[in-house]
């Protein structure tokens, strides 16, 4: 599962990947600072298994605070997209070929409205952020719509060859993972291949985007002047927004590693710690006054969140060996995101194929119930995979 960070140059998007996944890549008000996208691991909160069954979970891959369990996942931020991306215009046929890897998006957007549409600043409350979003919808269906459109002769040919429209429809827009429930809703909607004319395409084109490409707009530099009134004008309109400054949490997360605080990534406040210079300590309480009190959090954890838990609707699962232990003795040592319909057998598949190939059975850790190779999982469930294999 890939997450893609999108927006146009200037809107925060590496100082959000940087938050998220502490990297160190790099950051500056320049457009295109980005050119080549930027790959890194974020974490989403799992609520950790250890606990309800007596135990102290040591992972394998990512971290436990507390009762919550960070978990992994892979985090991509693309080049800064522009209006006509579509076209090729700025490094636009470059976004879109890496985009095409993200199962979702976190699209960031200076609430400020500070940067004109190339990612130039113009001054506070000079642009509309609604615009942002408009734009890249927009260069979406855009993209859909020329793929489709550019072969759709292609596509007639192959009916009037006998093969069938939701096999073509599969086939052609692969690269877009559309499956199967998708094009049988496509010629369900707009009938079959022959009859689509280019008014069909273009919903055709934004319906798919929608599907398969869903968003979760991040409402970033919700703390510079113009932000919050934004906000507050376009939330109800576009319930997928979460306000967001990804420059705080960046600052409290380094701030936590470098052991000055304590903040669990997603927290409403931080402790001081360490011993701190009197500019330290103001410009962390900045941050609380001005981000965590009035808005709960910095909103990065909880777009990560939104985008794998909302968004895609994964769960977490809790595969263990005997005694919950793996050979190295690490205790409840994986926690893996799974899509929403998985079973016992996806989730052996994940493992190893071998043991999806001798998978007999699983045990629900919990509750000792059997449960077959096909039954869906649920978030939360921590299973054993019972299998010939070894």
């Amino acid at each position: 599962m890939i997450i893609g960070l999108v927006g146009k140059p200037s809107s925060g998007k590496s100082t959000f990947f940087n938050a998220a996944t502490l990297a160190n890549v790099p950051v500056s008000p320049r457009p295109f600072t980005t050119i080549k996208p930027n790959t890194g691991t974020g974490y989403v909160r799992v609520k950790d298994a250890g606990p309800d069954l007596g135990v102290e979970s040591n992972p394998r891959t990512g971290f436990v605070i507390g009762k919550t369990r960070y978990t992994p996942f892979t985090l991509m931020d693309v080049a800064g997209l522009v209006p006509g991306a579509h076209k090729g215009r700025g490094l636009g046929n470059q976004f879109l070929n890496d985009l095409n890897q993200a199962h979702a998006l976190i699209h960031i957007v200076d609430f400020s409205g500070s940067m004109d549409e190339d990612g130039n600043f113009i001054g506070y409350g000079k642009h509309d952020p609604e615009k942002d979003i408009l734009f890249l919808e927009e260069e979406l269906n855009l993209w859909y719509f020329d793929v489709i459109k550019r072969n759709l002769e292609k596509m007639q040919r192959m009916r009037r060859a006998g093969k069938k429209s939701i096999e073509i429809i599969m086939e052609i827009l692969s690269s877009f993972r559309v499956f199967e429930h998708m094009a049988e809703s496509v010629v369900r909607e707009y009938g079959e291949i022959e009859e689509w004319n280019e008014e069909k395409i273009k919903e055709i084109a934004k319906n798919l985007r929608i599907q398969t490409k869903p968003t979760v707009i991040a409402a970033n530099k919700i703390d510079l002047p113009s932000a919050k009134e934004n906000y507050e004008n376009l939330k109800e309109k576009y319930k997928n927004i979460i306000p967001c400054s990804a420059e705080a949490e960046l600052a409290l997360r380094r701030a936590s590693k470098a052991g000055m605080i304590e903040y669990a990534p997603g927290g409403s406040d931080f402790k001081i710690v360490g011993n701190l210079s009197v500019e330290q300590k103001e410009a962390l309480e900045k941050i609380r006054e001005s981000v965590l009190k009035p808005f709960g959090n910095t909103g990065v954890q909880q777009t990560l969140d939104y985008a794998v838990f909302g968004l895609l609707e994964y769960k977490a699962v809790f595969p263990v060996g005997e005694k919950l232990k793996d050979k190295e003795g690490r205790v409840l040592p994986d926690c893996f995101l799974l899509e929403k319909n998985a079973t016992v057998y996806d989730l052996a598949l994940m493992i190893h194929s071998d043991i999806a190939k001798g998978l007999l059975y699983g045990i629900d850790v919990r509750t000792k119930r059997k449960l077959a190779k096909d039954a869906v999982l649920k978030d939360g469930d921590v299973v054993e995979l019972v299998s010939t294999a070894k």
